[in-house]
């Protein structure tokens, strides 16, 4: 295992990407903001040829070239290389990690409930720090797209998560934890996926923010509805754990965007890497505590919570397109309403729900969460969109969908 772990490690650093050498970045900078062109190259230490008075445009592409080609790569350019193809790399990391706790769950004993909680928060803190409050703003402007996403993760999700458990007539706690897994908010690893698929980055965030904060009263509030008078479920503790491990890390993060931002601008960089390894120790670590019921399940538990994740994505997908939103949108409600916070399924059920068996489905939907959400975004990522407004101007983000109209006219009510 440590080999192969070796192996990908190289991989990854052979294939990934050259980024722009830090002494070129001064070059770029004065391309960009077109005044004091001259000077700036003087700082940075590119020559220019002397011409009978060349085009400003051609002397700035010559010395950024110049600059580029000259300037050695510095270890922060080394690190943002290997960790730009280390992060590309999730779904295989996810899967590495399942096999070896699935091998040897002794491996990750250590990380206990309350490493795993921190986990958690360490994750919420990773996406608070990129949020500020502008952008809750234009959540308002053009809420269509989020709300949407919003009903089909807190309305759609549960309800087909419920009727897989009871198709594949699975146990009480088993059906429990598939409808824990659908009333959970979308997950952190949802928003690489949009990247890589081509999709509404920003349009992620908002989305990725909004089923986060409902899991405060949502999750707790299905949880007590569909499993009630099925298995023991505590509500009010889901609502305090909800309330740790999910707002309080991004108010933190929040507050240290407005309040520092030169601290944050700083570690940044680091926390991508922070993020893939924090998810790939929760997914061992979940994996691993439930091991042998996933293995004795086989494909009768498998198989329902794939299609969980699977089918959630073709609704997400083809419902927006029906509804009048682009190929872009599309594509990242698609990624937003297969992809759940798994991991964070699995610490409820773990504290909250009397049944044992009741945190199976979380651990197996770790993993094809996972799959499912990198697998749409590897194949979209080879069928190629033209850029549209929304996706340039903050105030064009999102289309102006008249939800109600669409449906009416879907359904035939209004012509």
């Amino acid at each position: 295992m440590n080999k192969l772990l070796w192996a990908l490690f190289a991989a990854a650093a052979a294939f990934a990407p050259a980024p722009a050498p830090r002494a070129a970045r001064p070059v770029l900078k004065a391309v960009n903001n077109g005044r004091g062109v001259a000077q700036k190259l003087r700082r940075s230490g590119v020559r220019l040829q002397a011409k009978a008075e060349p085009p400003r445009a051609a002397v700035v592409a010559q010395a950024a070239a110049a600059a580029v080609e000259d300037a050695e790569p510095t270890w922060f350019d080394t690190y943002t290389k290997v960790s730009g193809a280390l992060t590309n790399l999730f779904p295989v990391w996810t899967v590495v990690f399942t096999l070896w706790a699935l091998k040897d769950p002794s491996a990750f004993a250590w990380l206990t409930t309350k490493y795993f909680t921190a986990g958690l928060a360490i994750l919420m803190l990773s996406m608070g720090i990129t949020l500020a409050p502008k952008d809750f703003q234009r959540v308002a402007t053009r809420p269509n797209a989020v709300l949407l996403n919003f009903a089909l993760c807190y309305g759609m999700m549960p309800a087909l998560g419920l009727t897989l458990g009871k198709m594949f007539a699975l146990d009480p706690a088993l059906v429990a934890g598939m409808v824990l897994v659908g009333s959970i908010n979308g997950g952190q690893a949802s928003n690489l996926c949009t990247f890589i698929a081509n999709g509404n980055v920003a349009l992620s965030v908002l989305m990725t923010t909004a089923t986060t904060i409902g899991a405060i009263f949502m999750t707790p509030l299905l949880c007590k509805t569909f499993l009630g008078t099925v298995v023991p479920v505590d509500a009010a503790g889901i609502v305090v754990s909800t309330l740790q491990v999910v707002l309080a890390p991004i108010l933190v993060g929040m507050t240290m965007n407005a309040k520092f931002p030169k601290v944050v601008k700083k570690i940044t960089p680091v926390t991508p890497v922070i993020g893939m390894v924090s998810t790939c120790l929760l997914v061992a670590a979940a994996v691993g505590q439930v091991a042998e019921p996933i293995l004795a399940a086989g494909l009768n538990l498998q198989l329902p919570v794939m299609l969980l994740h699977l089918v959630g994505g073709i609704v997400g997908y083809w419902g927006a397109r029906a509804l009048g939103f682009g190929e872009t949108s599309s594509r990242t409600m698609a990624i937003e309403t297969s992809m759940k916070s798994s991991a964070f399924g699995f610490l409820l059920a773990k504290l909250h729900f009397g049944a044992f068996a009741a945190r199976v489905p979380s651990a197996v939907s770790v993993v094809w969460m996972a799959l499912t959400g990198s697998s749409m975004a590897v194949a979209w990522r080879f069928m190629p969109v033209k850029p549209v407004k929304f996706d340039r101007k903050v105030k064009e983000r999102f289309e102006s969908v008249d939800l109600l109209t669409r449906a009416k006219k879907l359904f035939g009510k209004e012509k």
